[in-house]
């Protein structure tokens, strides 16, 4: 992961987790920082959920661009492609592929 921005908030919480030792390596993958791992999933899910905006995960993640946060939400298999965007991608593709074969 790219090293992140340092960013100073007005406020902020920090939250303790206790979670027994067994449980742990289900939870963080080895090697990670359990608190950075943990912090994460939670962001991913909650951007997955519609609750934070990409802004606020690049924010809270510390990320310098937008790119970055494309590839951490690609990471955590989360895809802003619905079906809808399929739909009108397979219109646009259909209309081009017509006007090439005149």
């Amino acid at each position: 992961m790219a090293e992140s921005a340092s960013i100073c908030y007005a406020r902020t919480m920090q939250v303790t987790v206790e979670i027994p030792d067994q449980f742990v390596q289900h939870l963080v993958p080895a090697g990670r920082d359990a608190a950075r791992s943990l912090l994460e999933e939670s962001v991913a899910a909650a951007y997955r959920d519609g609750r934070l905006t990409m802004e606020q995960v690049r924010q809270l993640l510390g990320f310098g661009t937008r790119m970055q946060v494309d590839a951490f939400l690609q990471q955590h298999e989360v895809y802003d492609y619905t079906v809808e965007d399929l739909d009108k991608d397979m219109a646009t593709l259909d209309r081009v592929l017509a006007t090439n074969s005149r």
